[in-house]
């Protein structure tokens, strides 16, 4: 079992002994293995860490079934730095991109691409549905300036799921680079590069493998690997670069984050014997089935419909009643263990609730009851929203 469920129920003295519970889409809780796996140190230049990097990088295209069609170049910083490095790697100076934007992290990618020079189109999505394929189609056939789509997997803005099979094979119907921003789903979700086609693919270590945070990494296209050359405008963000001296190597090219990089090699140890992305799944799944149905019974409402709702994280209707303000909501929940995430919609009150990292059903189960007795506390009989 990679994760340890407290069987018995919450308790105070049971709270005090243990981290809180993030529940948050990274970083995450993890288990006792991957954080005692970061209690050595590591000499960046050492055959050891070279081997844990090499190994790392090969489980990674494992995962994705990508070793023929893709490499893999991890890169130092969160995983924005990484979609950035992305961006500017596969994107020629002149190219143009079109974002489809349904959600903060949809437009966090339109934003970089902008500010790295590059000519980017918005195309406004509802936030509670995914992008359409068809208004993507309608968009290439109208401009054949653009030359890359970038798409987020899982907008976890909302939680909402993104059609990736039918984006990218429009994507390559019209010759057109893809770029997907997988953080919040790599290692969860389906993605099958013998299936789909992607010039890169974005995840993170602190996310569904269940890793500390502060590296991310990209599956770039072996096909456009050579014309990817000189094109980014940064040293330390220019993924080719990173890969030339990689494989020369065996070594980054700047100083490695190399306790997070042990601890990832011990997460997806586990990620491994738990049974692979399929095992992944199924739990994060039986969390998001446990939370959904133990929160309506609170009388709380999911901002999106169940047929477009990703397993990660759940985004709720804030409660109508007037005693309610998200941070006295927030504070009385982590005194019981655990850790919310405010919401990030514009348009109505939410907060969010991520069902991924090293917790099972049983956490799930004690955190709605945390957030039961959070309400009794303020003084609110009913988590039902104003509409």
């Amino acid at each position: 079992q990679a994760y340890t469920s407290l069987e018995e129920p919450l308790t105070e003295t049971t709270r005090m002994d243990r981290d809180h519970i993030l529940l948050t889409p990274g970083p995450l809780t993890t288990t006792l293995r991957t954080k005692l796996a970061m209690l050595k140190d590591w000499g960046s230049w050492d055959t050891d860490f070279i081997a844990v990097t090499a190994r790392v990088r090969a489980a990674l295209l494992d995962i994705i079934h990508g070793a023929d069609t893709h490499v893999l170049v991890p890169l130092q910083g969160s995983g924005t730095f990484s979609v950035e490095a992305a961006v500017a790697t596969v994107v020629p100076r002149d190219g143009h991109v079109l974002v489809m934007d349904n959600g903060a992290y949809c437009k966090r990618a339109a934003k970089l691409t902008q500010l790295m020079g590059r000519r980017a189109t918005v195309v406004p999505q509802a936030e509670e549905a995914p992008v359409s394929p068809a208004v993507l189609e309608q968009h290439l056939k109208s401009d054949a300036s653009i030359t890359h789509v970038v798409l987020i997997h899982c907008e976890t803005g909302t939680g909402v799921l993104n059609p990736l099979p039918e984006i990218a094979a429009l994507c390559q119907q019209h010759g057109k680079g893809l770029i997907v921003d997988a953080m919040s789903s790599f290692g969860a979700l389906p993605i099958d590069a013998r299936e789909v086609r992607f010039d890169a693919l974005v995840a993170a270590s602190g996310k569904c493998l269940e890793g500390v945070p502060g590296m991310g990494f990209v599956f770039l296209r072996k096909a456009i690997l050579a014309g990817c050359a000189g094109q980014s405008q940064s040293l330390a963000m220019d993924l080719h670069d990173q890969h030339v001296y990689m494989e020369k190597t065996g070594q980054w090219r700047f100083t490695p984050p190399t306790h997070v990089l042990v601890a990832l090699d011990e997460a997806i140890r586990q990620f491994q014997e738990e049974g692979g992305r399929t095992a992944r799944l199924a739990r994060y799944t039986q969390n998001y089935r446990v939370l959904v149905d133990g929160m309506a019974a609170l009388g709380f409402k999911p901002f999106l419909r169940p047929e477009v709702q990703a397993p990660i994280i759940v985004t709720f209707h804030a409660p109508a009643h007037p005693n309610y303000e998200f941070r006295r909501f927030y504070e009385a929940a982590k005194a019981r263990g655990f850790i919310l995430y405010p919401g990030k919609l514009t348009q109505v009150e939410t907060f969010r609730v991520g069902c991924i990292g090293a917790i099972g059903a049983n956490e799930m189960r004690q955190a709605v009851a945390a957030v039961a007795d959070t309400l009794r506390e303020m003084g609110i009989p009913s988590g039902q929203p104003a509409n």
